[in-house]
């Protein structure tokens, strides 16, 4: 029992808790946990050096933790999620500039199935309220998420 109230100390209880909030912040992303795990783990750091109160351990956790995410969040939150966003809403501005221009259904397109159509050489889901086959050229009128809206040209 003395060995088991040896190996818990200040510095290795900091360091579990840090490593267990960085563990937590997979199963809830919004990357706010992950700083107060590396405010434990700075704790546990400062444990190992010095023996300060448990006040002034606290105070330490809670201003590198707040620290920590007041200053680091929004560009870390732009080095792993940024990217995806900024991809993601150049697709969609791509989508509104195809609004007018023309393509040729590569799958048949009708009210219930959406098809396809190839348009720059690319090919995009497509949707129409008529039946339109294969071949046809056809008029993008509009875009719902990433699936374009076209009506056959006449």
């Amino acid at each position: 029992m003395e060995s088991l109230k040896n190996f818990f100390t200040p510095e290795v209880l900091w360091f579990m808790a840090g490593i267990l909030l960085l563990i937590l912040e997979f199963t809830a992303p919004g990357l706010v946990i992950f700083f107060f795990g590396i405010g434990a783990i700075v704790v546990g750091a400062v444990c190992l050096l010095f023996h300060p109160s448990f006040t002034i351990q606290l105070v330490i956790f809670l201003s590198a933790s707040l620290i920590l995410l007041f200053s680091l969040r929004k560009w870390l939150k732009k080095v792993f999620i940024g990217r995806k966003s900024e991809l993601q809403s150049e697709i969609i501005d791509t989508l509104d500039s195809f609004v007018g221009e023309k393509a040729v259904v590569i799958e048949k397109i009708t009210p219930e199935i959406s098809g396809a159509v190839e348009l720059h050489g690319t090919p995009w889901k497509a949707e129409s309220d008529q039946e339109i086959r294969k071949g046809t050229t056809v008029k993008v009128i509009g875009k719902k998420n990433l699936i374009l809206q076209v009506k056959p040209i006449q």
